[in-house]
């Protein structure tokens, strides 16, 4: 892999190769960030968080009322999501109907779920690992854009499997990528504000983000898994390069049941 070099705006050189991986091969080796990559990153995550509701209002719709479409038939559930981000989605869920946890990698942003959602209980850590709670816990785990981005995709979805109760509900939303619309709708919404935002590649960023693909993502989640709804934003046609966003809910399959 050739190495490309950055300055960035502060005339410090950054390292913007552009990554690859193996499909369909766990772990994935994501290469390191340099203290300055990693500052740009950890602010562009939570600028995007920010900046998404506001400019792209369509694709935060689907993002966040797909994962509605299937609650539990209990009067009151226990809900687990992963990688909540600064909290977004819980401004959709019925709170009042549930007890909702959330697990968050990046402390600040999950500082400022704390900060909007004090009812919700917010931890952070790394679901690719241990998640801090008991086998069969939780009656539903709701995804939204992260499980493209774990290098362990394969930890990740055993763990969600341990802590659903049998018959729970799990929720994902997953972007398109790497696909033909969604890398043109890229170039007009992340890639813009990042190179406006810090003077520089985006690409390098992008690729070591979203590590995982749509068909890998399937593949994983039907290991543990039985899908039972799929919706594809926005033409609703089940191809990956003319939509934008997926949307699967599946329950534990009777062979992980077994297990």
């Amino acid at each position: 892999m050739k190495r490309n070099e950055t300055l960035n705006s502060k005339g410090v050189i950054l390292d913007t190769t552009v990554p690859t991986y193996t499909r369909f091969k766990w772990p994935k080796a994501v290469p390191p960030l340099s203290k300055e990559q990693q500052f740009i990153s950890d602010d562009f995550m939570k600028y995007w968080h920010e900046q998404l509701p506001r400019r792209y209002g369509a694709v935060e719709k689907f993002n966040h009322t797909y994962a509605l479409r299937h609650l539990p038939s209990e009067s009151r559930w226990r809900t687990l999501e992963l990688g909540a981000g600064i909290g977004a989605h819980l401004a959709f869920e019925p709170l009042d109907r549930q007890e909702y946890h959330c697990i968050e990698l990046r402390e600040s942003m999950a500082e400022e779920i704390r900060r909007r959602f004090p009812s919700a209980i917010t931890v952070t850590g790394d679901c690719q690992k241990r998640i801090p709670y008991d086998d069969a816990y939780f009656d539903r785990v709701v995804v939204i854009h992260v499980l493209e981005h774990l290098p362990n995709l394969p930890g990740a979805i055993d763990e969600v499997a341990r802590v659903l109760k049998p018959g729970g509900i799990f929720c994902v939303v997953l972007p398109c990528d790497p696909g033909l619309a969604y890398e043109i709708a890229r170039k007009i919404s992340a890639e813009r504000l990042f190179r406006a935002k810090y003077k520089m590649p985006y690409r390098w960023l992008a690729r070591r983000e979203h590590i995982n693909s749509p068909a890998e993502i399937m593949q994983q989640i039907r290991r543990k898994f039985e899908i039972f709804d799929t919706a594809y934003f926005p033409l609703h046609v089940p191809l990956v390069n003319v939509n934008l966003c997926i949307g699967v809910t599946a329950r534990k399959s009777h062979l992980a049941l077994a297990a």
